[in-house]
């Protein structure tokens, strides 16, 4: 094996700064370590150290030091590629692939007038939804030090800093680097959903607010460089409309922990921080609207609404009138303040308030009172204020509301047929098995039900565990949602959607707590219900269970009351559609093309019924589950997708990688809304038409499907899953607050999709990718060898077809068979290892080989950068993989002797899964 520091400085010649970057932070930890008394683990630290340490040398200490540094790598390589952005952007501003100028010159090159793009601006919607679902391995005080470091490496870019001052830099850069090597990096105790939810606001509360101004800006800054009328766009506000999603709190699919009291904090938790946002977007407008300006100089109908503001507010609104004479700007932004519902303390919103005189009820209110602010502000002559400093604030409230982030409720709809049985029991119906019953008597049932008001049972009933859980969350979302409007709450989700019939169950349940409602024409329900496909056959079924969905009576005026609520241009219904179960389904190649087709099927039918698609993506951290670049993923989707509104999640570890400085945040978030814009044009000018190579594709989705269940099925994989991966030490993590198994069985369909992806991905065969395809590509090269062909020079051009096979390259490149090799040592069947390990590795050599002849070029040749990160990451990650296989091994065997020292080695086993975890930038 190459020695480490000689690995690290060939990779610094090849790729430069951001290496040289990594060899500061080595050296500065090395310091730093050395000056608090730990020089034996400084002179270990690797690429800038040339100790060579055997598995037996590697201690807990080590593998922390290793975790850290593997994160330091992360650090300098985003610094690195934001840094190569913005040197490519300062020569040309649309020379980045996906971003705003590239966008706008694409489409003007292809026909599109400037005013056809600034009409369908706001047409425009993206919703990223934040969970800790898979989880973020990293402690949330971890994250927080990262953080900081991070901050502190561009602040050291900075050519403005004189020597003195970079020296200081430096050393709270060393300050930092301890830190974080004294706070120990995995939960001990599985956290709390609270504990996650206090991360999610890190980024609801502190990133994204100011992060929304500066997509503005280089949305504006890239308009005006293609020739679009900047003033125009800021005059009608022609902005892409922002929001987010949470399901931090809200997601109880399998998730008993997420009781009705958790959801209402976390409810009370998302309004009371979008009060802290506002407030402090308001008073840094105070800051700023100096200007000398008497109320009695205003136009009237300023002065007519600051009159109305100090009557409704009382002694508050001329405590509110007698500050800042002589400047009437600043008075209305105090009147404002004074109208959050909100207590303060020492000028921080700390405490809600429901009967406040003359509060703001809903935050349209006062998004009425800054348009107010602004027109009198250019009747001022302060025009270029008006459109940048208020409509940045008119932004945050269309952003965040008084809500912060819509939550979603999930719930599988195995759950709901509980609920109702034990409902049925409860009232003491004659039949009460209703899981059991076929599809019609559920839909003629459910039908007959929703035609009356009347619930079930009385409100104090007592009911089973399922029906109380149910109840208890739906009656707490019907009291919050009274007080406070119903935009607050997303949708109903129901998971392991296969029928009507589990969608009807919801109206059902939102009935008997009073969230639905009786108009003329019958029941509504106040918060809409979401399919969730997850499985392959869910996805099949899809269009013609949404059709069936679309024509019922209550779902048709649930959509046009929601319609009227946020004054659509036609009614929307939301499909999520899920890329894991899928995946774990049917392997990489079926789940992506039922993915594409079922999303073609769903649109094609919206466009039939008048009835908008939209799509919400539940992706995650892993090519498996779904992730690949953003802009390539939007660009593959088919005619009908995203169509101009795009909901997707970002899962556990993402959201640090995507968001955790504000930068990095604007790209990510420029990326979904440019690409989104430009996707929904290109439909509105192309005719709906099916993939050219649809029979191929299905033809090989099929085909792979078949190699991929002939494994999973065959006799032993489960013993050869169980040994060969750290499955069962996954389970024991305490990673998130969410148990790996939906209902505690041991078996592969109650294992969720994450801690199957995270075990093999922690074995480095990563055959969620890959498996089956290698074998259906040598079939069809076979047996339609002029189809191959076809296939293999679409590959060149087509979006979808690229996208799948550049993420099963990049997943590949991650593989190491030599790697896997050593987990196939703890396979303790001889025939059921020789059967399965033979199988995987002839897999992954026939897939190895395809992508060789399908691509053309080497991985080293195509994505340099790529290639040599993970030649680095690889070089001391052998070392974890050795450590982690020793650990494995020890653990089981402590584990079926009852040894005393388990725990202390399971401690151990599960920092080694932290580390490599970051290493590979996912847990799954």
């Amino acid at each position: 094996m190459t020695p480490l520091n000689e690995t690290f400085s060939h990779i610094r010649q090849e790729l430069g700064k951001p290496y040289e970057d990594l060899e500061f932070l080595l050296t500065a930890l090395q310091a730093v370590l050395t000056k608090n008394g730990e020089a034996e683990i400084a002179a270990d630290i690797p690429w800038v150290s040339d100790n060579g340490l055997g598995v037996d040398q590697i201690t807990p200490k080590h593998v922390q030091l290793y975790s850290l540094v593997f994160q330091l790598v992360n650090i300098v390589e985003i610094n690195g590629a934001v840094q190569a952005r913005r040197k490519k952007e300062d020569e040309s501003l649309q020379s980045i692939n996906g971003l705003w100028a590239n966008n706008f010159q694409e489409l003007m090159d292809q026909g599109f007038r400037p005013e056809e793009i600034l009409e369908s601006m706001p047409e425009v919607a993206i919703e990223p939804v934040l969970t800790a679902h898979p989880t973020e391995a990293k402690r949330a005080t971890v994250l927080e030090h990262y953080r900081e470091l991070y901050l502190l490496m561009v602040e050291r870019e900075n050519s403005m800093f004189t020597q003195a001052e970079l020296t200081n830099i430096e050393h709270n850069i060393e300050q930092s680097l301890y830190r974080i090597w004294k706070t120990g990096e995995i939960y001990l105790e599985k956290p709390a959903v609270e504990d996650e939810l206090r991360n999610i606001l890190h980024y609801l509360v502190n990133i994204f607010p100011e992060v929304i101004p500066i997509l503005d800006r280089r949305m504006l800054q890239a308009a005006k460089h293609v020739g679009l009328d900047i003033d125009a766009i800021c005059e009608a506000h022609q902005f892409p409309r922002i929001t987010f999603g949470d399901w931090v709190g809200g997601d109880r699919d399998g998730h008993p922990l997420v009781t009705a009291e958790v959801t209402q904090y976390t409810l009370n938790q998302l309004r009371l921080n979008a009060f802290v946002v506002i407030r402090r977007k308001l008073l840094r407008l105070v800051q700023r609207l100096s200007f000398d300006q008497p109320l009695a100089e205003t136009p009237r109908e300023m002065q007519g609404r600051i009159h109305a503001m100090v009557i409704e507010l009382k002694d508050k609104g001329s405590e509110a009138l007698e500050r800042n004479k002589g400047e009437a700007f600043r008075q209305m932004l105090n009147l404002m303040l004074y109208k959050l519902p909100v207590a303060t303390m020492r000028g921080h919103a700390t405490e809600l308030v429901d009967d406040q005189p003359g509060a703001y009820v809903h935050s349209q209110q006062l998004r009425e009172d800054l348009q107010l602010l602004q027109k009198a502000l250019v009747a001022y002559g302060a025009k270029s204020v008006a459109y940048d400093e208020v409509t940045t604030v008119i932004r945050i409230i269309d952003a965040f509301g008084f809500h912060l982030a819509a939550l979603d409720i999930r719930q599988n709809s195995a759950f709901h047929d509980k609920a109702v049985e034990q409902l049925l029991q409860a009232s003491q119906a004659e039949e009460t098995n209703f899981s059991e019953w076929p599809e019609k008597k559920r839909v003629d049932f459910l039908n007959q039900e929703l035609k009356s008001a009347r619930p079930f049972v009385h409100p104090k009933a007592a009911l089973g565990p399922q029906a109380t859980a149910v109840m208890e969350v739906y009656r707490t979302i019907a009291e919050h949602t009274q007080k406070y409007g119903t935009n607050c709450i997303g949708s109903f989700i129901v998971s392991m959607t296969r029928s009507l019939s589990d969608l009807l169950v919801v109206y059902l349940l939102a009935r008997e707590a009073g969230l639905t409602f009786m108009e003329d024409g019958g029941m509504t329900a106040k918060i809409p219900v979401v399919p969730l496909l997850e499985t392959i056959e869910d996805l099949e079924n899809g269009p013609l269970i949404l059709d069936q969905f679309l024509a019922h009576p209550i779902t048709q005026r649930t959509l046009a009351h929601v319609q009227q609520q946020y004054r659509w241009k036609q009614p929307v219904q939301q499909v999520m559609v899920g890329y894991s179960d899928s995946n774990k389904d049917g392997g990489i190649m079926a789940s992506q093309w039922n993915l594409y087709k079922a999303q073609f099927h769903l649109s094609e039918l919206g466009e039939k019924l008048g009835v908008k698609i939209r799509f919400f993506h539940g992706k995650g951290g892993s090519i498996s589950r779904g992730a690949g670049p953003t802009h390539y993923f939007i660009k593959a989707m088919p005619h009908g997708a995203p169509n101009g509104d795009l909901r997707l999640t970002e899962q556990g570890e993402t959201i640090a990688q995507k968001y955790a400085n504000k930068v990095n945040a604007a790209y990510n978030l420029e990326l979904l809304a440019a690409n989104t814009l430009s996707k929904y044009l290109k439909k509105k000018q192309t005719k709906r038409s099916f993939h050219p190579l649809a029979e191929t594709l299905e033809w090989l989705a099929n085909r792979s499907k078949e190699h991929y269940e002939a494994m999973m099925k065959s006799e032993g994989f489960i013993t050869f899953f169980r040994q060969a991966t750290p499955i069962d030490a996954i389970e024991k993590s305490k990673i998130g607050s969410r148990p790996a198994k939906r209902t505690g069985m041991n078996t592969l369909d109650d294992l969720r999709a994450i801690p199957w992806v995270f075990s093999w991905s922690q074995a480095r065969v990563h055959m969620t990718s890959w498996y089956g395809l290698g074998s259906a590509l040598s079939d069809l090269q076979a047996e339609q060898p002029e189809q191959y062909e076809a296939f293999k020079k679409a590959l060149k051009t087509d979006s979808f077809m690229r996208y799948v096979f550049t993420n099963i390259d990049t997943s590949l490149a991650a593989t190491d068979e030599d790697i896997f090799k050593l987990y196939l040592g703890l396979v303790k069947d001889e025939a059921i290892r020789e059967k399965f390990g033979n199988g995987f590795l002839e897999e992954l050599a026939r897939m190895r080989m395809h992508m060789q002849e399908l691509l053309g070029r080497s991985l080293k040749e195509r994505r340099r950068n790529h290639y040599y990160s993970n030649q680095l990451r690889a070089s001391l990650m052998q070392h974890l993989h050795e450590k982690q296989v020793d650990l494995l091994r020890n653990w089981r065997q402590m584990l079926a002797e009852q040894h005393p020292d388990t725990e202390k080695i399971q401690v151990e086993l599960l920092l080694t899964i932290n580390s490599l975890s970051g290493a590979m930038r996912n847990t799954g």
